[in-house]
């Protein structure tokens, strides 16, 4: 048995390995009763027969024996008898998996299993836009979000990681790295290199101007990642992620900036190969890189690694940027030669319609079939997932983690029921590990999992145009600033449209890019609201502690998106009161001073309902939601408030107090200017909630 007594022994002098196995230890402490109870050893053995990945579990004479060729071999067969036995789950920490300790786990006599290699060579993380991370610290300690996010990645089978963006990844590169996993690099960061804009914000970021500190940049990069196991990055983007010719206008036709490109990413090369000639390349086809290939225009060496990406939406089509949206098909030709693979979003941040605080808005049948087309075209040598911030996306991370496992034998990419049937399978198993298996309550949560994607509304014709958070958050708060900074006082109708917006509606005044935002975002917010009553009638089926857990993993999830479109609703109407007319005379301010408050509160309520779902180790974790950001959302239209008063109440401020306050005066005689102080817009807004209940 495994038991609170277990010895690990003979473990290999490799940092990683210890980690791992100490990772086991605490696994057991947290599963296992102190007890008397003996406990079965379990011990090392190096085999080079063993493929590099792989091990192989074996017991026999009180003794359970890892055997590996390689560090993460051992690393694997540590995390699998943490599952296998103690039944620790990949997202135990994310998902806060309940431990029912007790004084042993049985080990069957003569046990032995082996692992198969994985299907895919490189299979990681992109921890980006890790904004909760930044502002969460887990006992006091800065490096244990990271810690815990690779330790995951590791139970997973991932190889491999982006640590972070920006900042981040050069902060946690050593740390992923003692835990044994490769290091790439973000596209914007060729070679994991420091921007030139930091390293000389005094300067041009023209390689043509200053060439030698651009390579001294690359030539820094390289000795600074010499110890560490890298997948060189190579590509030359602007200061920031976008097309470098944006800081470089001279670059003006697709055929100089191709040429540029070309040679640039041939120099790093280079630099990369003089300091080892097996070093193992990569290149992101990404934005206006893929449309550069597709033209021709990009001359990469053979041996490198082509790395082709989604949309942000699960989709492998190229993204959009803006406006602009070609949809360029993302994935190499049928029997291509060369190695390649994908850089794939569980998570996008798009300030748009994304999902960064919440799931992949499209259904995981969606990913799959997509998944299996990545497979069908053999860009099976390399995959880089974008988590964000892991834990609201553990579902998704989960199934697609299954995806880089496992080939699928006789599941195809036009095999519909056969892909079902392998989602609901992986579903199945997903909530069994987290959610327990009481009576009548797992087929009730899954459900609740399988109509996600279905209550995300479709903003596009595309069958991967799911919204996410950043539709309702960004969009409200891109109208309401269209609205003040552009509007028509004299003809309130003829609001000019708001420009960040014409992505989803190209029209020529604000008023017909609300309506038809409207005509998506109305029955949107009922059929959200549906979806908690479904919610809440679950609820009232389970255990305590389930019941906790479904609200701290996916209801806080359906909330976000409940309260956000309830918000983006109200903000509708509230603008809608103020430029609905052509004569500023008949403009209702008081009502659209009132819908904005309701608004206000609508995504308030959001706020505290997501803070309410911290528990434990995740006390503060979502005080940093600051890309989605519903609480900006709520000060942007307490400022509709404000601006509506001021146009309506102003100057004085006293009109619609005497309508609502008691002692004010009345709405109909006016002796004196005021009887009373002035009311905030909170205030006043918290009368007329009262009047018009």
């Amino acid at each position: 048995m495994i038991t609170y007594n277990t010895n690990i022994i003979n473990i290999p002098v490799k940092k990683s390995v210890m980690l791992a196995a100490d990772s086991l230890k605490r696994d057991i402490q947290n599963t296992c009763l102190k007890s008397d109870e003996k406990g079965s050893t379990i011990s090392f053995s190096e085999d080079p027969c063993i493929e590099k990945e792989c091990f192989v579990i074996s017991y026999g004479s009180d003794e359970l024996k890892i055997s590996a060729s390689d560090d993460l071999g051992f690393i694997y067969g540590i995390y699998y008898i943490s599952k296998v036995f103690l039944g620790v789950h990949e997202f135990w920490f994310w998902n806060e998996q309940k431990f029912i300790q007790r004084t042993g786990y049985e080990i069957p006599e003569g046990y032995r299993y082996a692992s198969k290699p994985y299907a895919v060579r490189f299979r990681g993380w992109f921890i980006n836009d890790e904004v909760l991370f930044d502002g969460w610290k887990k006992d006091k300690d800065d490096n244990r979000p990271w810690e815990m996010a690779f330790e995951t990645l590791l139970r997973l089978g991932g190889n491999m990681t982006i640590p972070g963006t920006d900042f981040n990844a050069h902060i946690y590169k050593k740390l992923a790295s003692d835990y044994g996993l490769w290091i790439t690099h973000h596209h914007a960061e060729p070679l994991g290199a420091r921007m030139f804009a930091r390293a000389y914000p005094e300067l041009e970021a023209s390689y043509d101007k200053y060439p030698e500190l651009f390579e001294n940049l690359w030539r820094e990069a390289i000795d600074d990642q010499k110890d560490c196991k890298v997948i060189w990055n190579l590509g030359f983007r602007g200061q920031g992620d976008r097309p470098f010719w944006a800081d470089d206008p001279a670059y003006d036709s697709d055929e100089k900036r191709g040429a540029l490109m070309s040679r640039l990413i041939r120099r790093q090369y280079d630099l990369v190969k003089e300091m080892d000639s097996n070093a193992v390349c990569c290149s992101n086809l990404y934005g206006e890189t893929m449309e550069l290939y597709q033209k021709g225009l990009l001359d990469i060496p053979e041996d490198v690694i082509f790395i082709w990406a989604d949309n942000g939406f699960g989709k492998m089509v190229s993204r959009r940027q803006g406006r602009h949206n070609p949809r360029v098909y993302a994935l190499p030709e049928k029997g291509a030669e060369g190695m390649h693979g994908i850089y794939y979003h569980a998570s996008f941040y798009d300030l748009q319609a994304a999902a960064q605080m919440t799931m992949l808005p499209n259904s995981p049948e969606f990913v799959v079939k997509e998944l299996m087309d990545v497979y069908d075209k053999k860009a099976d040598d390399f995959w880089i997932i974008n988590c964000s911030n892991v834990k609201p996306h553990a579902y998704m991370l989960d199934l697609i983690a299954r995806m880089w496992k496992e080939p699928f034998g006789n599941i195809d990419s036009e095999g519909d029921a056969d892909i079902s049937l392998y989602v609901n399978a992986h579903l199945s198993d997903y909530c069994r590990e987290y959610y327990g298996e009481e009576e009548g309550a797992l087929a009730s949560i899954m459900e609740l999992y399988r109509k996600w994607s279905t209550y995300c509304p479709f903003y596009g014709p595309n069958e991967d145009d799911h919204a996410g958070e950043q539709f309702t958050n960004h969009g409200t708060r891109v109208l309401v600033t269209g609205l003040i900074t552009n509007y028509d006082k004299k003809n309130p109708g003829s609001t000019p449209a708001a420009t960040e917006w014409l992505w989803f509606s190209d029209k020529e005044t604000l008023r017909e890019q609300l309506l038809d935002y409207r005509e998506i975002i109305e029955p949107a917010q009922r059929g959200y609201e549906e979806y908690l009553v479904k919610c809440r009638q679950v609820l009232g089926s389970l255990s305590e502690y389930t019941r906790q857990v479904l609200e701290d993993t996916l209801i806080w999830q359906i909330e976000y998106h409940y309260y956000s479109y309830l918000g983006a609703l109200h903000a509708i109407r509230a603008i809608d009161s103020i430029i609905s007319t052509r004569q500023p005379a008949d403009t209702d301010y008081l009502d659209a001073f009132y819908e904005a408050g309701l608004s206000a509160k609508a995504f308030k309520n959001g706020y505290d309902k997501m803070r309410s779902h911290e528990h434990g180790a995740f006390e503060g974790f979502f005080d940093n939601d600051c890309e989605a950001d519903i609480r900006q959302s709520y000060y942007v239209m307490k400022g509709l408030m404000s601006f509506a008063r001021f146009h309506g109440d102003g100057p004085h401020f006293y009109k619609w107090q005497r309508m609502f306050q008691d002692g004010a005066g009345g709405n109909k005689v006016h002796l004196i200017l005021r009887v009373k102080k002035h009311l905030t817009d909170e205030e006043l807004y918290n009368l007329m909630e009262q009047a018009r209940k």
